[in-house]
């Protein structure tokens, strides 16, 4: 069966090359000096960002979001304390990096709606990702069927509820079956439900 150009742009992504003076090199030195939360013209991920649901018409926006990335470790305290109780290392945030860039870009395109979102690179700093967002009063957007069901009421800052893809796999709601009896609704609505 013969591959499709978007299946080759996959490929391509898998294991992207980040050598000297290679094109992904130089845009990670460039996205560096930019903004946090970027607007750009079209998707550098075209393959990904089709099979998330983008669209190459009015309402649809791309934006570029960089996220700090590392451990959240504190600084190093002066006053006694056991080494097991300091709480220096070994501190995880709970929520993915990439949850956390669409959150921030949300709030900095309040009038916007999260789509989903994928990687595009990381330096030794930063991790970028590309966000979609989707304009739920655009004529063009509530006028197609295919995606006027984001302009409903209750899909109003999914993103904050963790309905994206990344959201959805921080909740624990990409498995199914045994092991994960109580991830759903929600863990913690599971939680009360047992009182």
């Amino acid at each position: 069966m013969a591959k499709s150009v978007y299946g080759y742009i996959g490929d391509q992504w898998k294991k992207p090359d980040t050598s000297y003076q290679s094109p992904q090199k130089n845009r990670l030195i460039q996205w560096r000096t930019e903004e946090n939360f970027l607007r750009v013209d079209r998707p550098l991920r075209i393959d990904r960002a089709r099979s998330l649901g983008y669209k190459a018409k009015q309402g649809y926006i791309i934006v570029r979001a960089r996220v700090r990335h590392g451990g959240l470790h504190r600084h190093q305290i002066k006053g006694g304390r056991k080494p097991k109780a300091r709480g220096l290392r070994k501190i995880t945030a709970a929520k993915s990096v990439q949850r956390i860039a669409e959150e921030r870009t949300a709030a900095h395109f309040p009038n916007m709606e999260v789509l989903n979102s994928y990687w595009v690179g990381k330096d030794g700093m930063n991790h970028f990702f590309e966000v979609i967002l989707v304009d739920p009063a655009h004529p063009a957007i509530v006028n197609d069927p295919v995606i006027n069901w984001i302009s409903a009421l209750p899909n109003r800052r999914r993103v904050l509820r963790g309905k994206t893809s990344a959201g959805q796999k921080g909740r624990g709601l990409m498995y199914k079956g045994k092991g994960a009896e109580k991830v759903r609704p929600s863990i913690r609505a599971h939680q009360s439900k047992g009182k």
